[in-house]
């Protein structure tokens, strides 16, 4: 791919996103350019998601778990919800719908857990929480289908997280600690992908050239 490409939408969008990125940019004020937003939404949903996730593997003792609240509202939270306020500023319809609904995705995991776990009884929390994570994996499967005229990195980043909701959901559900494990370590997998991504945008930006292939998936 050109290098010009890459230092517009090349690391989170497809050739739609250029398009609308050319248009706003056209449209700003001269000697006054939008930065990229996607590799800081992908690093605070991957390092959130990460920690998050060596809990629900077991692979961290739960009684830690209270040092993923701050940076579920801070990072994953406020951090991720800012990127998808700048997603709407480039004319990125996928990253401003995406970055936003997982920003609020994070800052509602911190304020359930926060404020309304104590409230919800004991023998129906693992059906509430099965069922919002089952409604957060739906949203991300429709958005995995919007993902495939992205890039492939980015479409792997949202099978993943599909399989995440989803599995820790069920498992949660049906109160399967086996299986909520297993959504763990898929959380793991989806983390990693979301650095890939970040990583690949943020050091292709800055280096005006290809470094780390992202693989734009075309029509």
């Amino acid at each position: 791919m050109e290098s010009a490409s890459v230092t517009r939408r090349d690391p989170t969008t497809g050739r739609l996103g250029e398009v609308r990125q050319e248009s706003a940019t056209a449209a700003a004020s001269p000697g006054w350019k939008v930065a990229d937003p996607g590799p800081l939404g992908l690093a605070a949903f991957a390092l959130t998601t990460f920690v998050l996730s060596m809990f629900n593997s077991g692979i961290m003792n739960a009684d830690a778990e209270p040092i993923v609240f701050g940076l579920a509202f801070a990072y994953g939270g406020l951090a991720q919800l800012l990127a998808g306020m700048w997603e709407f500023r480039t004319g990125n319809t996928f990253g401003a719908v995406a970055f936003t609904s997982y920003g609020a995705f994070w800052l509602s995991f911190w304020a359930f857990e926060q404020f309304y776990a104590k409230s919800v009884p004991e023998s129906v929390v693992g059906q509430g929480v099965g069922l919002y994570l089952v409604a957060w994996g739906v949203f991300t499967s429709y958005m995995f289908v919007a993902s495939l005229r992205t890039t492939a990195a980015i479409a792997t980043v949202f099978a993943l997280l599909a399989a995440t909701f989803l599995v820790l959901g069920i498992g949660e559900w049906t109160g399967t600690e086996s299986i909520a494990k297993l959504g763990g370590f898929i959380g793991l997998a989806t983390a990693v992908a979301a650095w890939y991504a970040s990583f690949a945008a943020v050091t292709n930006s800055t280096f005006d050239r290809t470094v780390m292939p992202v693989k734009p998936l075309t029509r």
